[in-house]
């Protein structure tokens, strides 16, 4: 390949390591201070316009034969993550973060883009690593509270725990196809041999760890809670959507065998159940909000259950709903304390203080719930539309229904907004600033994606 066909093939890649040097240098030169999230900001949004520049002209090259390569759909997923970026780089001006966390935020959004181009399970390996890393870090570096120390390391132990099972699961790839490509995941796919179902489970088992599946969930609600707020939309959103949509490219035109059937169904459906029963328990917003990201990673995983044709579409479209609406919610949370801004007490009567803020976190509320006409209902519609085309109309039911244990999780946080009485001493104000206009972005957004599906869904 030319230098010329190398350099567009990674432009959104060598965009984020232009901004991040950039940022870099900014920091050494400066005599003082400076605020690195503008020139943040521009780099994730030149990286989103790139990708969805080559996406639009279905530019498709192999730079790295049998490591990287991207196409439409790798191309439509890292605008995406990018779009979904940028609302998080914009909640982070009003947070006061310095330097070192805007570098992080964009080298995990870096081996994001990794894992979407991989073609092979040590690329894989790499850009999973490139992108969680940095989130040890950015869950303490801010240190608001006590608890995020506590929470980085639990979600750093977690973590290697499920480094070492993907690791297990490409050694036994290898052992039993010869090789460790995306192709070679795949032929293990329909092999009946228990080591390819072992290496496949495995690998998939990973994944589900990243995700905060049941039951391997347990770092999420403490890590969304000590992160700083943007640090828990980034990895509610963008981490949880880039692990999705890798998994998506592995599955390629594939579909799971008996053993691996069994698994997508059964930890999926206890996971909707488990998350939105258990989010009805919590008494902040932001675990309320991990639990609620454990139900909806079970819908994205549901979508593995479909066949290939309209998989992509199905999850690019619910990673786009769920993390607009997600972040949109945080957008919204009061300013104060990180302790108390997000305890459900604090938004209690929301309604008579901040009208504006409680219906904004209202409607993204609503949307997650499923709720028409809210895109969300459209993004479930979507996922369960797949599982009963491939023949699974049994399995789609069962996960309708564990869904609508998510309606009254999300309508009493609704209500006692609206019609809880005001704390009488609030240690919060209203969402101002940077927050508030984020929130705004968001809500058009949400509208696009609301009123006009069918052409958001053409675009992937």
């Amino acid at each position: 390949m030319t230098p010329d066909g190398l350099w567009r093939a990674a432009l959104p890649e060598h965009l984020l390591l232009l901004g991040i040097l950039a940022i870099l240098v900014a920091d050494l030169v400066s005599r003082r201070p400076r605020d690195p999230f503008p020139l943040a900001l521009l780099t994730v949004l030149a990286t989103g316009a790139a990708a969805a520049w080559l996406h639009g002209a279905g530019h498709a090259a192999a730079p790295f034969p049998g490591h990287f390569s991207v196409g439409p759909d790798s191309l439509a997923a890292k605008a995406l993550l990018a779009g979904l970026t940028s609302p998080v780089v914009l909640m982070c001006r009003g947070e006061r973060l310095d330097s070192r966390f805007a570098m992080l935020l964009l080298s995990s959004l870096y081996g994001a883009f990794l894992v979407l181009s991989a073609d092979s399970l040590l690329l894989v390996f790499f850009g999973l690593e490139l992108m969680s890393l940095p989130l040890y870090a950015l869950v303490v570096l801010a240190y608001q509270r006590p608890e995020s120390a506590e929470a980085a390391m639990k979600y750093l132990v977690i973590g290697g725990v499920g480094t070492a099972v993907l690791l297990l699961g490409i050694s036994l790839t290898l052992g039993a196809t010869g090789g460790v490509a995306v192709s070679d995941f795949a032929a293990a796919m329909a092999g009946e041999g228990l080591l390819a179902q072992g290496a496949v489970v495995l690998v998939v088992a990973a994944f589900m760890l990243k995700s905060a599946i049941v039951p391997f969930h347990a770092w999420a609600p403490d890590a969304y809670e000590g992160a700083a707020v943007p640090v828990t939309a980034f990895m509610a959103t963008v981490v949880k959507g880039a692990v999705v949509l890798a998994l998506v490219r592995l599955f390629g035109a594939a579909e799971a065998g008996p053993a691996l059937f069994g698994v997508l169904v059964a930890l999926p459906l206890v996971s909707m159940a488990w998350g939105n029963l258990v989010a009805m328990r919590q008494d902040g917003f932001r675990r309320l909000i991990a639990y609620s990201s454990i139900a909806h990673a079970g819908y994205l995983f549901f979508a593995l259950l479909g066949t290939a044709e309209g998989r992509f579409e199905a999850v690019a479209f619910y990673v786009l709903v769920y993390g607009l609406t997600t972040t949109l919610a945080l957008a919204c949370l009061p300013a104060g304390p990180d302790a108390s801004r997000d305890r459900l007490d604090e938004l209690r009567g929301l309604y008579h203080r901040a009208p504006v803020a409680a219906v904004l976190i209202a409607v993204a509320l609503l949307s997650l719930a499923g709720i028409p006409p809210f895109p969300g209902f459209v993004a479930k519609f979507l996922v369960f539309r797949t599982v009963m085309d491939a023949g699974f109309a049994t399995v789609a039911v069962l996960g309708l229904v564990a869904s609508y244990l998510g309606i009254y999780l999300y309508l009493r946080v609704i209500q006692q907004m609206f019609m809880g009485p005001a704390p009488t001493e609030p240690r919060t104000v209203p969402a101002a600033g940077w927050s508030a206009a984020t929130a705004w972005l968001l809500l058009a957004a949400v509208l696009v994606a609301g009123l006009l599906p069918g052409a958001v869904l053409g675009w992937f």
